[in-house]
């Protein structure tokens, strides 16, 4: 049924949940998975492009993407998982939804923070992948205590 699913993570604490949820879950129903990390920086103030190489961030995301789809391999290894891993740029929801399509996933599984009632009435990444696709999307939300 999920033969191929997708983790998207950005190395926080609920995108680490979301990730052991969705590596888990590819060990129960003998799945591959894909972790894919995308480096956005929208908005970058222009004082800190001025005062900083613009490039030079974007290679130290790039480092840190690196890094952290090395831990879900890491993961993936742990419990007998094939993972192939991809870095993107662009917006977060947008580029996650194309892997998706293009690499033709069968499910996207990711973790959601708890930002409280109003946070869940505005909505993030997550909420952007669930209305933005006919793709079956996995999420485990971290609870209130959590954060």
């Amino acid at each position: 049924m999920y033969d191929e699913m997708l983790i998207p993570y950005d190395g926080s604490d609920e995108g680490e949940m979301g990730a052991r949820h969705g590596v888990e879950l590819a060990a129960e129903l003998g799945s591959a998975v894909h972790a894919l990390y995308v480096v956005d920086l929208p908005g970058v103030p222009r004082a800190l492009s001025i005062r900083d190489n613009e490039e030079k961030i974007r290679e130290e995301y790039r480092e840190h993407g690196t890094q952290t789809l090395a831990d879900v391999e890491e993961m993936a290894a742990e419990h007998g998982v094939d993972c192939v891993t991809a870095l993107r740029s662009g917006s977060v929801s947008e580029k996650i939804l194309s892997y998706a399509e293009d690499e033709e996933m069968d499910a996207i599984v990711l973790g959601s923070a708890y930002y409280g009632k109003l946070g869940n009435v505005l909505g993030g990444t997550t909420n952007k992948i669930i209305r933005s696709t006919t793709i079956p999307v996995i999420s485990k939300r971290m609870d209130a205590d959590a954060r």
